[in-house]
């Protein structure tokens, strides 16, 4: 199984990262590609910009989708929404392809500071992304990181590590029965 991971953020020090690849231990059996979306900058999506022609980092983050049998990512929250960042990879991708997620069954994640845990943009983006053909199959939102996570241990609240690791049990389960 190929994995696409990413997390929707380009911070250097990006918590949503860190816990992606916590995650991944989990697949430690698959072929991962843990993308980075520093490597996807682009200008700022615009309608005039778009009559120029589309920039290949687009192409070649729907390239990575396409190349990938699951996609686990974990969605950075500012100001109650996506980053920015990903919202522009996102835009110039949907231009070029409305089904952005390909029809990739996908673990959806999210994490922040405070007590919500990113529960806003993961509510927009359970609603939103199956939309652009994304398979949501399993969700997870870990609420104040610095309490519940170390870097080297991961997620440290028993409680909070029961649920992840059940419902990565569940993703894994979902995927390999619609193989």
């Amino acid at each position: 199984m190929k994995i696409l991971a990413f997390a929707g953020s380009t911070s250097s020090t990006s918590i949503n990262r860190e816990l992606v690849k916590f995650v991944l231990k989990d697949f430690q059996d698959e072929e991962i590609n843990l993308i980075d979306l520093n490597d996807f900058t682009m200008p700022v999506f615009s309608v005039d910009l778009e009559k120029k022609g589309f920039p290949d980092e687009a192409h070649n983050f729907l390239k990575q989708i396409e190349e990938c049998d699951v996609i686990i990512c974990s969605l950075a929250e500012h100001n109650r929404s996506y980053s920015s960042a990903f919202k522009n990879v996102f835009d110039w991708s949907s231009r070029i392809n409305v089904k952005v997620f390909q029809n990739k069954p996908m673990f959806l994640m999210s994490t922040s500071p405070g007590g919500y845990g990113g529960g806003n943009v993961m509510n927009t983006a359970k609603t939103f992304f199956p939309q652009f053909a994304a398979d949501v199959k399993e969700t997870f939102s870990l609420p104040k990181f610095y309490e519940n996570f170390d870097l080297e241990a991961g997620v440290i609240n028993p409680d909070m590590l029961k649920d992840l690791k059940d419902k990565i049990e569940n993703f894994k389960n979902e995927v390999k029965t619609n193989d």
